[in-house]
């Protein structure tokens, strides 16, 4: 395998996460330096003492500016990335390749994305160049065609698959109920989700995440160092990205019912930390749920769960927060929304905060498991990139 494992030889020392939200009284500027300075504080440390920057942003900024400018830092390499909604995770990794490499001591990844101005309800998405044949739909119509095609491929009728959707909506809500940084902070009954405006196939309001602004930071280093910073660092167990050669819409075989990429990501990254079971060795796992039927399905593909089982597992609170393998315990995109940029970083604060016990009223029992998962998926079924993380305290 020529993709080689970091495992334990990077650590996250600090982590923070703004509130996401609609900040029509902030920048992005504003975020920036709202996530920075926090995860700065966190470390002990200043601007001058990290050698590296990478900010992550789909739309908010093009080049190193996007943060150099607000931040005022002067002969610093700072570098922009994007890879849709796996914008965030990709600065990130780009942080973590930079250390593990030894060309740098000390990195950060930034994530930030200001959506909420724009005057448009979902997300603004650049036009890429194709060759023509990709499809023009909406998020919403795409990932709705999950519903009937794992329906029809399990033998599951609509009335279970639409209960397992509403379960997901209900546990995000509850989960983000309790985080003071989600933008959606309100428990929402089954029935007001079920019978919500449909939107898309058997997709209603409540089954979409939202639009929202926020930013993320976080410091890395290499282990052997972390000390210096926290006696509580995060080790780096895995990290994967795969990127789809984006023809399944037109591949007659794809049937809707899975995620490839997630698939291989999710393989790669478990054969990088040593991971055999994930369903008993990871604590937690952050994942993208952009709309109910996506979280559903990546319980299949990240190997939570068997093929065709998940929404039984759904219904029955195995990913609960007081489940046996809690997904989403901070709200997932659900109950914070989706700023690109700051996401992939946002999962892994949740991370830092539940293996760390420091997650309050939402904190799970992690029942001597030191194991967390983050996962993002931009794109659409048959034509998108996955990203998968592993990190751990030991």
């Amino acid at each position: 395998m020529a993709i080689h494992s970091l495992r334990d030889r990077v650590a996250v020392v600090a982590i923070s996460c703004t509130p996401f939200g609609e900040h029509f009284g902030k920048s992005v500027d504003d975020l920036i330096v709202d996530a920075v300075t926090e995860t700065w504080a966190s470390a002990g440390v200043d601007a001058d003492a990290v050698d590296a920057y990478w900010i992550g942003t789909y739309l908010s900024g093009i080049s190193g500016l996007t943060l150099s400018r607000p931040l005022r830092l002067g002969g610093k390499p700072v570098t922009r990335v994007e890879n849709m909604c796996a914008t965030g995770s990709e600065a990130f990794r780009a942080a973590c390749y930079a250390v593990a490499s030894g060309a740098v001591d000390v990195a950060m990844a930034v994530g930030a994305e200001k959506l909420k101005d724009n005057g448009y309800s979902g997300l603004v998405a650049p036009r890429p160049q194709d060759d023509g044949t990709r499809l023009s739909i909406t998020a919403p119509a795409s990932f709705s065609l999950l519903a009937p095609a794992y329906q029809a491929r399990y033998g599951v009728d609509e009335a279970t698959f639409r209960a397992a959707m509403s379960h997901v909506a209900w546990k995000n809500h509850a989960n983000g109920a309790l985080n003071p940084r989600a933008q959606f902070r309100k428990e929402i009954p089954v029935a007001t989700i079920e019978s919500a405006p449909k939107v898309a196939g058997q997709l209603g309001v409540l089954d979409c995440s939202g639009v929202s602004d926020g930013a993320a930071a976080a410091i890395v280093v290499r282990a052997e160092d972390a000390h210096r910073y926290t006696d509580r660092p995060l080790l780096v167990k895995a990290l994967s990205v795969v990127a789809g050669n984006g023809v399944g819409t037109l591949d007659t075989t794809y049937d809707y019912t899975t995620f490839p990429e997630v698939v291989a990501s999710a393989a790669d990254a478990y054969r990088q930390a040593g991971i055999t079971d994930p369903r008993a060795q990871l604590a937690m796992a952050e994942v993208h749920d952009c709309f109910t039927p996506t979280e559903i399905v990546l319980m299949e593909d990240l190997g939570f769960a068997g093929r065709g089982t998940a929404c039984k597992e759904v219904l029955a609170g195995s990913f609960d927060r007081d489940g046996t393998l809690p997904v989403n315990p901070d709200g997932g995109l659900k109950s914070f929304g989706h700023p690109v940029g700051a996401s992939g970083l946002r999962m892994l604060y949740e991370c830092w905060l539940q293996l760390r016990g420091e997650a309050g009223d939402r904190q799970i029992a992690t029942a001597g498991r030191s194991l967390a998962l983050t996962h993002n998926l931009g794109g659409a079924p048959g034509d998108c990139v996955s990203f998968v993380s592993v990190v751990g305290t030991g």
